[in-house]
């Protein structure tokens, strides 16, 4: 036993535990901070609209046959 009858292997786990803790709360701050750009300059926006055309563009035949041939 050492100091405080706390276990000699057991001294620092509290610094190391708030080590990692606090690099993973940093980690998800800039995931977050990223996210956020990404929103607000509007990328997803852009690239769902993109995707969205082409889809529209090439399944409208055959939707719209789809529904008057029910």
């Amino acid at each position: 036993m050492g100091a405080f009858g706390v276990r000699d292997g057991e001294r620092g786990q509290g610094t190391v535990e708030f080590a990692v803790v606090t690099a993973a709360f940093l980690g998800m701050l800039a995931a977050f901070g990223m996210l956020w750009r990404c929103l607000e300059s509007g990328l997803f926006v852009e690239h769902a609209l993109l995707s969205a055309s082409h889809h529209v563009q090439l399944a409208a035949p055959g939707s719209v046959a789809d529904v008057f041939l029910y």
